[in-house]
């Protein structure tokens, strides 16, 4: 599969400001900017709200979202099938990638966290149709983060496998060039690109892309 260069990962932390409207608006605007600055795969990840509302905001999305850009669950592979989305993103303690392929079928997209090498050597035995390897740095946006593998990390898991690799956790701009340098395929980034920025959304996803042209 190609992965889309740049991996923007919306997490429902920066949805709870809106009412009901402004949420289905948010949604629409951010896949939108997204599709129209050249990126093909946004994830959505949801760990605070239950089934019924995640289903709702991933049903919105893939129902607002230009064709071009895939959306992809995170957690929730149950989900990925009702909501027309078109795959799901799983972690080390979620359900195993067997598991969530079965209830994928073959053609949707399965993407699996790894943290270590022993991690990306399992997961290269799997169905997984991409690897990512972190976190990188630093990073605030998840409070369980696994230890920071830095750019070594990147470049280890790089060498065990020849899936598409995508480096996640506390990337920025000026830190993406390096990161695909170490051998990502890909950048995933939440607080880079959704925090509280005056730069639109749709120029910040650009010059993202703009590192791997």
């Amino acid at each position: 599969m190609l992965l889309s260069p740049l991996y923007p990962i919306l997490d429902a932390s920066y949805l709870h400001s809106f009412d009901d409207i402004g949420r289905r608006a948010h949604l629409r605007d951010v896949a939108g900017a997204l599709a129209g600055a050249g990126v093909t795969m946004l994830q959505y990840r949801n760990k605070l709200d239950d089934d019924a509302q995640v289903l709702r905001d991933a049903t919105w999305l893939r129902e607002t979202a230009p064709a071009s850009l895939r959306i992809i669950l995170n957690d929730r592979a149950h989900l990925v099938r009702e909501s027309s989305c078109d795959g799901v993103h799983i972690g080390q303690t979620d359900l195993s990638p067997e598991s969530a392929r079965a209830l994928l079928g073959p053609d949707q997209i399965l993407g699996l966290s790894t943290h270590n090498a022993a991690q990306i050597r399992a997961g290269d035995l799997t169905s997984a149709d991409y690897l990512a390897i972190g976190p990188v740095y630093a990073t605030g946006s998840k409070a369980d983060a696994e230890a920071v593998v830095g750019l070594e990390g990147v470049r280890q898991a790089r060498a065990l496998t020849v899936r598409p690799l995508v480096a996640i956790g506390g990337i920025t701009l000026a830190r993406a060039a390096e990161v695909r340098a170490a051998g990502a395929d890909s950048v995933a980034v939440i607080s880079a690109l959704f925090g509280a920025t005056a730069t639109p959304l749709a120029k910040l996803a650009g010059d993202f892309l703009e590192v791997f042209r």
